[in-house]
């Protein structure tokens, strides 16, 4: 701010997955390297505080193969965006989210382009530049912008984090972010696989787009891994939940909806549902977790795969406050767009009703456009 200097941020949105996070990084480094004479300094800001990013266990995996260490990552606690805003210096890139959060309203006006795969819920005009299409992973839509801008700057250690790429003795030396070799892997087919459920139509998110882009990926880079290799191996770290207290499970995959008059988190759990719900001290964890972050209640979603990568899905409804939990519980069970086909599942806790889903398809993505609306 001191020296004036323009700064353009790549950010993803407040859950910050693997998606998140790997398109904000390729999508910055690519406009960096295709800017013809830059005024601003391309910067990827991963959209959670430094302390959280150890509960996003695939994505420290797959950047720690890759050789991108966690010291050369900038998290939202360090930058001042509005700061950068105020004083007329900021650009800002959305990817994998369209829509800030409340507490990001100011940031608006700053927002430039946005690259997402949900349905559009606000419209933005010029000079804004909107690409909101249907596939499964935000990562197809960079790799597909970067395919079609220069040669070379699609690199191995990009293609390697978009394909997916981990550490099975394939490559033998991870090369840094940017190295201009065009050799080997991109990391964002990596993020493809573990978005698209390994392109599986069974998990119900994987399009000809995604297939179409990871195929792209390991034709021009052969020494990607097998698929079913990068796959297990990110999906084994996203659902490790070794040693994590409830509260870092809570934290681990969280998105916050919020109206005028309530805030509601909603969890993604990789854990039984079952399981989770008699964690010991479940009940003073959930009320410490809502009242400490002013959340009035808290909707955990839980998914598991067998074999042939067909998901089971869940979810649990908590609330201290029985007309919000009512509400939610509503909407959710009478959705139609899409229905959910929800079933009652026995809780062990009065404030806290639990459903399978028997609509293995609606992920958190289809399920928060309904949440929102019965706020």
């Amino acid at each position: 701010i001191q020296q004036h200097q323009e700064i353009h941020v790549v950010m993803g949105n407040e859950a910050c997955d693997l998606d998140s996070t790997v398109s904000a990084l390729a999508l910055a480094y690519f406009l960096a390297q295709s800017s013809p004479a830059p005024k601003a300094a391309f910067v990827p800001v991963l959209n959670i505080p430094r302390a959280d990013f150890a509960l996003r266990t695939e994505t420290t995996f797959l950047l720690r193969d890759r050789g991108i260490p966690a010291s050369s990552l900038i998290f939202r606690d360090e930058i001042d965006l509005g700061g950068l805003h105020h004083a007329g210096l900021l650009s800002l890139t959305l990817v994998d989210h369209h829509v800030l959060p409340g507490a990001d309203a100011a940031l608006e006006e700053a927002v430039v382009e946005v690259l997402d795969h949900r349905p559009l819920e606000r419209d933005r005009g010029p000079p804004c530049q909107v690409t909101v299409e249907p596939v499964g992973s935000c990562a197809t839509l960079v790799t597909e912008r970067i395919l079609q801008g220069p040669p070379g700057v699609l690199d191995k250690t990009t293609a390697a984090l978009l394909h997916g790429k981990h550490g099975v003795g394939v490559l033998a030396e991870p090369q840094p972010l940017g190295d201009g070799d065009n050799t080997a892997p991109l990391v964002p087919a990596a993020t493809i696989l573990l978005d698209c459920i390994n392109l599986s139509p069974a998990a119900g998110k994987v399009t000809p787009r995604d297939v179409a882009c990871v195929s792209l990926l390991e034709e021009r880079f052969p020494e990607l891994p097998a698929r079913d290799a990068v796959f297990g191996a990110l999906q084994a770290a996203k659902f490790d939940v070794t040693g994590l207290t409830t509260e870092q499970m809570l934290r681990k995959d969280l998105k916050v909806l919020s109206s005028d008059e309530v805030v509601v988190a909603i969890s993604g759990i990789f854990e039984d549902l079952e399981i989770f719900l008699l964690r010991p001290g479940l009940l003073q964890d959930l009320e410490a977790f809502c009242q400490g972050r002013g959340y009035a209640g808290l909707v955990a979603m839980t998914v598991s795969f067998n074999e042939r990568y067909e998901p089971t899905r869940k979810l649990a409804v908590y609330s201290q406050q029985e007309p919000l939990r009512s509400t939610l519980c509503r909407a959710l069970e009478e959705a139609t767009t899409p229905s959910l086909l929800l079933q009652l599942l026995q809780s062990p806790w009065p404030c806290v009703v639990a459903y399978a889903q028997g609509n293995t398809v609606a992920t958190r993505k289809k399920v928060l456009p309904i949440l929102r609306a019965a706020l």
